[in-house]
C-alpha cells in the first residue's frame, strides 16, 4: 500500500514539473502552434503568462529536483523490511517503466527543451523570399510600429513572417526587447492600414505607428 502510495506521488511530481515547464514557455510555444495550425490570430493568446515565467521556471526546478533527490536517495534497510512486511510482490530490479531513472531522466530533457523554448523558437519560422518590383524608388515608405503583446524571440519571428506575407514588402525588423518592428514597402502596392492590420491579425496589438523620413540619396 506505501509503495502504491509513494508510486502515485512520484507520478504526481512529475506531472507538476512537466507542466510547469510547458506553462514557463507557453507564450512562446503558442505561436509556432498558430502557425502550423494557420490560426496567426491565437499566437498572442498566452502572452499574459510571461510575467509567471520566473516562478514557473523556479517550480519546475524544484519539482524535478526533489524528484530526483528522491529516485537517488539511498534506500534505507528499514524501508525494504517494511515493503516486505506488507506483503507487497516486490521483484529486485523489476519496476514500471515510469518510475525508472530512464523515464524521469527523458522528463527531465523534455522540461529542459521546454524552458529554452524561447531561445530557439525562431528556427520554425521559415524565410520568406519574395521579389519586389520597384516601378519608383519614391514609394518605398518607412514605418515603425510599437507593439503590445511580444515576449520571446518567436513572437517578433511570427510578426516578420505575417508581414512578409504581404505584397510590396521591401524590409522587415522585429524586436520583442523593444516591442517594436521597422518595415519597408511600396506604398503603391501595399496601404499602411492593410500593413497595421496584418499585424493585429496575429494577435499582437500595434499601439502607435510612425512613418520615418529619409533623406534623399
Amino acid at each position: 500500500m506505501e509503495n502504491s502510495e509513494n508510486s502515485k506521488k512520484s507520478k504526481g511530481v512529475v506531472a507538476t514539473g512537466v507542466l510547469a515547464a510547458v506553462g514557463a514557455s507557453l507564450c512562446c510555444i503558442t505561436p509556432v502552434l498558430a502557425l502550423v495550425a494557420g490560426s496567426t490570430g491565437a499566437a498572442a493568446t498566452f502572452s499574459w503568462m510571461e510575467p509567471f515565467r520566473p516562478f514557473l521556471i523556479g517550480i519546475t526546478v524544484l519539482v524535478l529536483g526533489f524528484a530526483w533527490y528522491q529516485k537517488l536517495k539511498p534506500v534505507k534497510a528499514v524501508e525494504i523490511g517494511a515493503a516486505d512486511d506488507c506483503g507487497c510482490e516486490v521483484e529486485p530490479g523489476k519496476k514500471p517503466f515510469m518510475q525508472t531513472k530512464t523515464f524521469l531522466g527523458i522528463i527531465t530533457i523534455f522540461a529542459a527543451g521546454m524552458l529554452s523554448f524561447p531561445s530557439y523558437a525562431h528556427i520554425f519560422y521559415p524565410e520568406n523570399e519574395s521579389t519586389v518590383v520597384i516601378t519608383e524608388v519614391s514609394n518605398i515608405q518607412k514605418v515603425h510600429f510599437n507593439i503590445e503583446g511580444m515576449t520571446c524571440q518567436g513572437c517578433a519571428e511570427h510578426i516578420k513572417h505575417a508581414v512578409s506575407e504581404n505584397q510590396g514588402i521591401v524590409k522587415v525588423e522585429s524586436s520583442y526587447e523593444d516591442g517594436d518592428a521597422t518595415v519597408e514597402y511600396d506604398a503603391s502596392v501595399l496601404s499602411l492600414d492593410s500593413l497595421t492590420a496584418s499585424i493585429n491579425a496575429t494577435g499582437y496589438i500595434v499601439v502607435e505607428t510612425e512613418k520615418i523620413e529619409e533623406s534623399s540619396k
